[in-house]
This record gives structure tokens, sequence and C-alpha cells, in this order.
């Protein structure tokens, strides 16, 4: 396409694209603490948290099965705003000075995970709880690239400007 790197933008836009990847990265995380607040980061977790534990008479905390309505609002309000998430942090991943290779990865990568973890844990909630290790390992394949994609697009807003 272009020869067009991060390291070229204006310095504002540089400081505006770090903002923007600051209050985004706190809004990603906080949802990450989340999901570990309801499921204690564990197979177990993750099936309770969607398909209740009543029948659990030692549970420390009830949780009861959600209903198609949640399980619905749930897949459909993440899996769209994860995938205009991913989307844009694809796009300032292309314009980094990464190997092909590696930028081919982070902008494909995160959402397959969306799919295969929010599709999971619908499949879960239907019946097919072997679907949580999926959920499990997708998750964490998305969160490593959140975290991966933005340590190096700030590396890169870190560069000195180059002309083209």
């Amino acid at each position: 396409m272009t020869d067009f790197k991060l390291a070229q933008l204006p310095t504002e836009l540089k400081w505006l694209t770090a903002i923007f990847l600051l209050v985004l990265s706190i809004g990603f995380f906080t949802g990450i603490n989340f999901v570990h607040f309801t499921t204690d980061a564990h197979p177990q977790g993750i099936e309770e948290n969607y398909l209740g534990n009543e029948d659990n008479l030692e549970a420390v905390e009830m949780k009861f099965r959600k209903t198609q309505s949640q399980m619905l609002n749930i897949t459909h309000t993440h899996i769209l705003s994860m995938s205009v998430i991913f989307f844009i942090l694809s796009v300032l991943v292309y314009f980094t000075s990464l190997k092909l290779w590696l930028r081919k990865f982070l902008m494909i990568e995160p959402l397959l995970s969306v799919l295969f973890t929010f599709g999971g844990i619908y499949l879960l909630w239907s019946g097919i709880t072997w679907m949580k290790y999926v959920v499990m390992v997708s998750g964490a394949l998305m969160t490593f690239s959140f975290l991966g994609s933005v340590f190096l697009i700030y590396l890169e807003l870190l560069r000195h400007k180059t002309t083209i």
C-alpha cells in the first residue's frame, strides 16, 4: 500500500494515539478483571457463570443460568464492540515497522479469538460444556494479542520520524 509508518506521525497525533491506547487499555483490562472476578479464571468458573451453580449446595455464591436474552445480549455486544476495538488496533499495527508475518498475526488472530471466545460462550450455554476450554484458550490469546499490539504500537510511536 504505502511506506507510511506511525513513527512519521506529527507529535500531536502520536500523543492522541498514545492516550487513546491508554484509555482503551484501561477499559479492556477492567473487563478482564471483571472476568477474573466472575469466573476465577478457571474452566469451572466459566461454566458456572453461564450455566449457573444452583445444584451445588457448597457454592459460596449462588449463580443462576443465563437466559437466552442475556446470552444474546452478551454475545451481540461483545462481538460488535471487540471487533471494532481490534479493527482499530489492526490498522495501527499495519502501520508499524514489524515483520509482515507478525503484523498479519496481530491483525487477524484477535478477531478470530473474539469469534471463538464469544461463540464458544454461547455454545457452552447451549450445552457443549467442553467449549469452556476453547473459551479459556481463545480468551487468553485475545488478551495477549491485545497486550502485544498495544505494546508494539507504543514502541513505534516512540521511534523518531524518518522521511518517506
